[in-house]
């Protein structure tokens, strides 16, 4: 087969793996980004035509195929010029999954777990491939959560892949063909980079394209009822798992209940595991538990294996983190909660265990266009006092009196992170919680510094604590 020539927009990891991976099974690849000097380009085969300073459009259009990044809005002049003109625009994940439809053709079988949503993606991926390796089973866990896809190929006998799928991996994807997949939750983010809410879906939806089994959270039953109209044209066979964390028996194949034994896990009418045996706490991390078991099942991981690695899961750096517990107050680290879904998800579910207006709220950052008005039948109930911070501070302040006004007194303007800890140490909250929904470019490098300063400033508030400073 003649080699083709295939163009590499952004030089990031996913895309200095897409150029290792064509120009070593003999293609012709060039490779542009914005940056004129991209710290991975001298990681770059000798080989490799170089465009760098822009997006070169004429390049573009000389390409039998297109392979862009997932930072690179696709929208831009010489993407959409390529596009106009016939040429296939793909992402490094679409040259793993064809890479793997190879292995299948020659007797190889290693199937695909996918997993997508606004929030809680990187929880379930990484847990799902935590109940793998406790069986034993030689797994590639990647894709948007850190590892290029095309890196997991170099796995030693690899027999399961894991993926997390960002919508804009997504949405130049076609036929993933996954042994399971779902979409966790859906809430508005990246609506700069989507027509809306609709197209956002529409790109979520994908991950169901030719799967066996579709797993459909019924928590959120606008979107279930979306997943289970759409799955039938996307995958005629597909077998549906559903997840469920109302508290009532039977209401899904995997569910929480309270029998008279304590909270627990189910499937079907078979009690798994209590919660209190879990690290991770809050109902939303139960409801990510009950995902992780029905993807699990559906790829044919042993329940065994599966619980003990639920009984180990602490969680991941950064989203709904235990930090310390300083003069009574536990304090949480949720950086991670980038959008109005995810800090919601975060202060319900943290609410439900600390009890109503018990939570002490960090909030704020780069807004990215939501309407943070969302957020305020859950302050109203679970969070005494919100401590605004960052640039669209008076925004989301603006925003939350537009829906309640008797908000007021709970929301104090302090614009910084060490102020917003100092003066909720001070509060009457029992737990106090980091979950800023918004991007954190602001005032720090991304969403882990931001976590990272959080963890220090409660480290030295224990100190002082300690050595009764405070």
């Amino acid at each position: 087969m003649p080699s083709k020539k295939y163009v590499v927009v952004g030089l990031g990891g996913s895309g200095l793996s897409a150029v290792h991976f064509l120009s070593k099974n003999g293609h012709r690849v060039a490779v542009t980004d914005t940056n004129p000097s991209p710290a991975l380009a001298n990681q770059l085969p000798p080989d490799v035509s170089c465009h760098f300073g822009a997006i070169d459009k004429e390049l573009l259009l000389s390409a039998d195929y297109i392979v862009i990044s997932p930072g690179i809005d696709p929208r831009i002049e010489a993407v959409a010029a390529a596009k106009a003109f016939g040429i296939s625009v793909i992402s490094d994940v679409q040259l793993f999954i064809d890479a793997l439809k190879n292995h299948r053709q020659h007797g190889h079988d290693i199937p695909i777990i996918a997993i997508t949503g606004s929030n809680a993606k990187s929880t379930v991926t990484t847990l799902v491939g935590e109940m793998a390796k406790t069986a034993g089973i030689s797994v590639g866990v990647g894709g948007n959560i850190g590892t290029p896809a095309l890196k997991l190929l170099d796995i030693d006998n690899l027999a399961l892949v894991v993926l997390e799928l960002s919508s804009f991996q997504l949405e130049h994807i076609s036929q993933l063909s996954a042994r399971a997949a779902t979409i966790l939750n859906l809430s508005a983010d990246h609506l700069d980079r989507h027509d809306g809410m609709d197209d956002y879906l529409a790109q979520k939806l994908r991950i169901f394209e030719n799967c066996q089994t579709a797993v459909i959270c019924h928590d959120d039953a606008n979107l279930a009822q979306q997943c289970q109209q759409a799955i039938p044209t996307l995958s005629t066979n597909a077998t549906i798992i559903s997840t469920d964390s109302s508290f009532v028996a039977n209401t899904a194949d995997f569910y929480l209940y309270d029998d008279g034994q304590g909270l627990a896990l189910y499937h079907h009418n078979t009690r798994l595991i209590a919660t209190d045996e879990l690290k991770i706490k809050g109902k939303h991390n139960l409801l990510n538990t009950l995902s992780a078991l029905a993807l699990g099942t559906a790829a044919g991981l042993p329940m065994p294996a599966m619980l003990q690695a639920l009984r180990n899961f602490k969680g991941l750096p950064h989203r709904c983190e235990y930090v310390d517990n300083v003069a009574g107050k536990a304090y949480f680290n949720d950086s991670k909660g980038t959008n109005i879904g995810s800090t919601l998800a975060a202060i319900d579910g943290l609410g439900a265990v600390y009890g109503e207006q018990s939570l002490a709220l960090i909030l704020g950052g780069l807004g990215k266009g939501q309407n943070f008005g969302e957020l305020a039948e859950f302050i109203n109930r679970w969070v005494c006092q919100v401590y605004l911070i960052g640039k669209d501070a008076l925004l989301i302040k603006q925003d939350l009196l537009a829906v309640d006004d008797g908000l007021a007194n709970r929301l104090h303007h302090v614009d910084t992170l060490d102020k917003a800890v100092a003066q909720a140490s001070s509060s009457n909250a029992q737990a106090v919680l980091l979950s800023p929904a918004c991007a954190s470019m602001d005032q720090f490098n991304n969403y882990s510094h931001r976590g990272e300063v959080f963890i220090q400033l409660v480290a030295t508030l224990k100190s002082e604590t300690t050595d009764g400073v405070v």
